[in-house]
């Protein structure tokens, strides 16, 4: 759709010279007429894509210092840009409809005109980390991908996939940086929510569903969001569980011999026709391939990606592998792991070597251009790349009508609809993991009868009064019910905050209130389980314990009083100690000894 208070490119000077526009002309004609009119500063504009702001109700930005970024005027008229990972929450659907549309006219006005392609993290589940995902905001709440792989349903997540698509298109966002298709091998690691979970059969499967629904299945173009599968070759492996964001995380480590296994859901997006790929910053030990960064790594990016699997879509490098930052007060040093000696013009010839196309959360396209110019990169290759990422832009339908209605963004975003669907899947995701009677009761606690006396942590009083009596005190209730957090070790106050790593026991003292609490009244303890937490003190102290990844308290509330089926499954195995974890190989899934709930456990009610 076209919001008629914008300007079409077309109608920029010059536009009747514009061969390229012609849409009778086969795509990869009118990429080949576009780059032979682009100078090397257009060309090398193309390999950058970084986070970008908008303005509170939609107007252009500034320039942000919290994360050092440039306004947005500067980044598509002095960079030359047009790839960027909206950052941020908007109000309203419409005000992101109109920064974009404001950002397109913008575009518009530059020499050849080019579209600006927006991107993003997961933004329709309950997660608020800058560095893997967004909140919902305006957008449709579902359960994190740990909860879509809890549902085991393949239509759902296609059906979600596709909810998400006409979202993102609504308001102009084109590429979808995920699926997160690594496998949850290793207990501690941080970036489980965003992935299917343990098994590779199931992230297979799943994954490819998710990318089925936001590409519109086998009619990719312009009502598409075209996705970028990560982290390959699998991101899980992680030495001690650490996150590779950070440099005590940087090896991935493969005891068990199973590399190939983590292969096996991205063979899967590849047949479901993955239009692009993210490495994750790790890099692999005691392996055939360089110990170097995956993002820097040829034996995996040409030879195991391009050459084996004949991948021939566009290859964006996780964020922040050239230049060192500044993140929220902090240094943040580029997540150059294995070629920390190179200098940044070293580290870019590497990645464009290893066989990349884009930059992933860079803005430096001088330095590119002073590599050709050196002769230190040909200008061929950069044209390989640019004819991909130009490619895209053209089956997107962005140089036909780059614009999206700013009303009907309203409309179709969060709308009433998609809204219940998104419901739906946060009670088909609550999985039941313990359900016992309390003592001298005839039968279990669950589910409890609506109507009921109850005490709530972590649930909205206003909400928890619609099922039953709050009451101030366990004592004067029937059932008590507790919102939990998987534990977690705190790791500074900055970027590093937001990544859950480190031990998953429970605190002692969450420990013991949840044994007092369940002294004094039946009770339930429901677990955001953003990791697989040790559960065997809470399984044993509560009378009942549910696992979510994203639910609202209606939601839970629901699943709780037996108005809604409690139809979740485990998507990965519930370690019994610590010990187990540490003892586990990090690359082997299933592989904790003695396992407290296994995989695909779930109770009915």
């Amino acid at each position: 759709m076209t919001d008629t208070t914008t300007t079409d490119p077309t109608a920029a000077p010059g536009a009747e010279e514009r061969p390229w526009l012609d849409t009778s002309l086969p795509v990869d004609e009118r990429v080949e007429l576009l780059l032979a009119e682009m100078t090397l500063d257009e060309k090398a504009g193309l390999f950058f894509q970084t986070m970008i702001t908008m303005g509170p109700d939609g107007e252009l930005a500034d320039a942000d210092p919290v994360f050092g970024l440039p306004s947005n005027r500067e980044y598509v008229l002095e960079r030359r840009m047009n790839h960027f990972n909206l950052l941020g929450v908007a109000p309203t659907a419409g005000a992101i409809a109109r920064w974009h549309n404001a950002l397109q006219e913008l575009a518009a006005s530059t020499r050849l005109g080019l579209p600006v392609t927006i991107s993003t993290d997961p933004r329709h589940s309950f997660t608020d980390n800058p560095g893997a995902a967004m909140l919902s905001g305006p957008f449709s709440q579902w359960p994190d991908t740990l909860g879509l792989a809890a549902t085991r349903d393949a239509e759902l997540v296609e059906r979600f996939g596709d909810v998400a698509r006409q979202e993102y298109t609504a308001v102009g966002i084109r590429v979808a940086l995920h699926p997160q298709v690594d496998l949850a091998t290793e207990p501690r690691w941080s970036r489980q929510l965003q992935t299917f979970g343990e098994d590779a059969e199931v992230s297979g499967e799943l994954g490819a569903a998710y990318i089925r629904g936001f590409q519109n299945g086998a009619a990719f173009g312009p009502g598409a969001v075209s996705t970028m599968v990560k982290h390959f070759p699998g991101g899980g492996p992680q030495q001690d569980g650490e996150d590779p964001h950070f440099e005590y995380g940087r090896e991935q480590v493969y005891p068990g011999g199973k590399f190939e296994l983590h292969l096996k859901p991205f063979e899967d997006a590849f047949a479901a026709g993955v239009r692009q790929v993210m490495p994750y910053y790790g890099m692999p030990v005691g392996t055939e391939y360089e110990e170097v960064g995956f993002g820097f790594n040829k034996s995996v990016l040409t030879g195991l990606l391009r050459e084996r699997y004949g991948f021939d879509g566009v290859v964006c490098t996780d964020w922040g592998l050239v230049t060192d930052a500044e993140i929220m007060g902090q240094p943040f040093p580029a997540r150059a792991w294995g070629v920390e000696h190179l200098t940044r013009e070293e580290r870019m010839v590497k990645i464009i070597d290893a066989g990349a196309d884009q930059f992933g959360g860079e803005a430096c396209p001088e330095l590119l251009v002073a590599l050709v110019e050196d002769g230190r990169i040909a200008e061929d290759r950069l044209d390989a790349s640019a004819r991909r990422l130009l490619r895209e832009k053209f089956l997107l339908g962005l140089f036909e009508d780059p614009y999206v209605d700013a009303e009907a963004a309203d409309r179709i975003v969060g709308s009433a609809e998609f809204r219940a669907a998104g419901d739906a899947a946060q009670r088909a995701a609550l999985t039941i993991l313990a359900n016992r009677a309390p003592r001298q009761a005839q039968g279990p606690v669950l589910p409890f009868a609506a109507g009921a006396k109850v005490y709530v942590e972590g649930i909205d009083a206003e909400t928890a009064a619609a099922y039953g009596t709050v009451v101030a005190t366990p004592a004067e209730a029937d059932v008590a019910v507790l919102r939990l957090q998987a534990p977690y070790e705190h790791r500074g106050n900055g970027f590093e905050a937001f990544f859950h790593a480190g031990s998953l026991d429970f605190p002692e003292d969450v420990v013991a209130h949840v044994a007092e609490v369940a002294a004094a009244v039946p009770t339930v303890v429901d677990v955001f389980l953003d990791r697989p937490a040790i559960l065997g003190p809470i399984v044993e102290a509560a009378h009942a314990v549910v696992a979510n990844w994203g639910a609202s308290s209606a939601a839970l509330l629901d699943v709780l009083t037996g108005a809604a089926e409690a139809k979740g499954r485990l998507p990965f195995d519930i370690p019994r100690s610590m010990a187990a974890v540490e003892a586990s190989r990090p690359d082997v899934p299933f592989d904790t000894e003695d396992p407290l709930f296994r995989f695909g456990h779930g109770l009915s009610l």
